[in-house]
């Protein structure tokens, strides 16, 4: 069983509460109400009882294991921020008590949630696909190949939500965009094809919410917003409003059924002009190590108090790299030892020349995703296993025209990178085509696992 660690920082534990906190305390003030609408008298007993279970809770959790820094392929956003920790505090001196006590069999029950893990061999699908006739093409193909698990588009890059999500934020900005006619549908076929489902959240790039939220948005010192190559905007990432609206998405989709949480794009914006932004905090106080750290420790409290795993995708360039950990705000082992599983973007089309040793890492598939693994190990040893995430690779599912001296991408060199993993002491992965262009090339037959 993997115990997560704490916030890396200490930032989180100091300024939030568990969700599952707040709910029995909003459970606790409920029953208060109650009481005294129907004239109960029994204050007392229900405090010294609801205090008798606060004691007693407990919650435990498993788990182990995130994409890359040359070209952005894979990467998560949005709601309100709670009351702050003085507010917090003064609510629990002073609310009464429940007038009756709760199911004394409840605490218990939640206490023994565990986050459950699967070993995944993966694809990942964009909501558009999804949401479409031709995704039976992708479901048959994971019936008889290896493949058991699909991450797929919940907030895609755009910041559009991918179906009719159950979320007053999400309907207060417009963000649905119902790509995925019926989720519940979509969501009873993956069941019943034993397929293990992975909602891919973008947190931080989110052209939309910068829009409709413009006070969240990522401005430059005269104003103007803060964009990337492709001139999509960002939020702020030491935004609490941010953090929360990213994870109550997060919470839906589970809630919907997803099996897993994937944030993407959890990271700060690189360039020139995320260079001139103004963050609003004082960034040598405050790093960006510490606000993606102390935002998925958040989440993943958030999140793992109802038993769901939380991922993060990073770029592999920042494994061993202090330069790439400071420009993104990614800090591999911190990460490591905060979240469920860990994906580094290992495409060896995202490394330079000469890096491994290699004339173009691109040309050489095998060799370049397992040096990126071995070093992954090596940052990693450092953690005991029962408080390290799951490694889960992105492995190149593409051919990468734009680099000089790249070789096309088929069945052979996805198998060249898969054997990679398991070379190198790993045993999950997930392939990345942006346009879900997948073959059973490279891959083994159900029967041949």
């Amino acid at each position: 069983m993997r115990k997560r660690r704490k916030s890396h920082y200490g930032y989180i534990k100091l300024n939030y509460r568990s969700y599952r906190e707040r709910v029995r305390r909003r459970r606790r003030i409920a029953a208060v109400c109650a009481a005294v609408l129907a004239g109960a008298t029994v204050i007392g007993l229900g405090v010294g009882l609801a205090l008798k279970r606060d004691e007693k809770e407990v919650w435990s959790k498993t788990a182990q294991s995130e994409p890359a820094l040359a070209e952005e392929s894979s990467e998560s956003a949005p709601v309100q921020e709670e009351n702050s920790e003085s507010a917090l505090a003064q609510e629990e001196s002073s609310e009464p008590a429940p007038a009756q006590e709760e199911n004394s069999d409840a605490p218990a029950q939640e206490a023994e949630k565990q986050i459950e893990l699967q070993k995944v061999k993966g694809i990942y699908v964009t909501g558009r696909m999804a949401g479409s006739g031709k995704f039976q093409e992708l479901l048959t193909l994971v019936d008889e190949t290896e493949l058991n698990a699909v991450v797929i588009d919940i907030k895609d890059d755009e910041g559009r939500i991918t179906y009719e999500m159950d979320s007053e934020s999400v309907r207060q900005i417009g963000a649905q965009t119902k790509y995925i006619q019926d989720m519940e549908g979509l969501m009873r076929r993956l069941k019943e094809h034993q397929v293990y489902a992975i909602a891919r959240i973008v947190c931080f790039k989110d052209p939309y919410l910068a829009a409709e939220r413009p006070e969240l948005a990522l401005k430059k010192a005269d104003g103007t917003p803060v964009t990337d190559a492709n001139g999509l905007a960002w939020v702020n990432p030491y935004r609490r409003e941010v953090w929360e609206y990213l994870t109550e998405v997060a919470r839906e989709a589970a809630a919907m059924g997803f099996d897993e949480i994937q944030f993407d794009y959890v990271r700060f914006p690189i360039g020139s002009d995320a260079d001139a932004a103004d963050y609003g905090v004082d960034m040598q106080e405050y790093t960006r190590q510490q606000a993606i750290t102390d935002f998925l420790t958040f989440a993943s409290e958030e999140l793992g108090a109802e038993g769901v795993p939380v991922t993060a995708d990073v770029f592999g360039t920042i494994i061993g790299s202090d330069t790439d950990k400071e420009r993104t705000g990614q800090d591999y082992a911190a990460l490591a030892g905060t979240i469920d599983v860990l994906c580094p973007m290992v495409y060896p089309s995202h490394y330079g020349n000469h890096v491994f040793g290699l004339d173009v890492p691109d040309a050489h598939p095998y060799e370049t995703v397992y040096e990126a693994l071995t070093d992954s190990r090596e940052e990693l040893s450092g953690l005991a296993p029962e408080e390290c995430a799951v490694v889960r690779p992105w492995l190149q599912a593409f051919t990468a025209a734009w680099v000089q001296g790249h070789i096309s991408y088929g069945g052979e060199q996805i198998r060249q990178q898969i054997q990679a993993v398991y070379d190198a002491g790993y045993d999950e992965w997930i392939l990345w085509n942006a346009a879900n262009r997948y073959s059973a090339d490279g891959l083994l037959e159900q029967a041949e696992e």
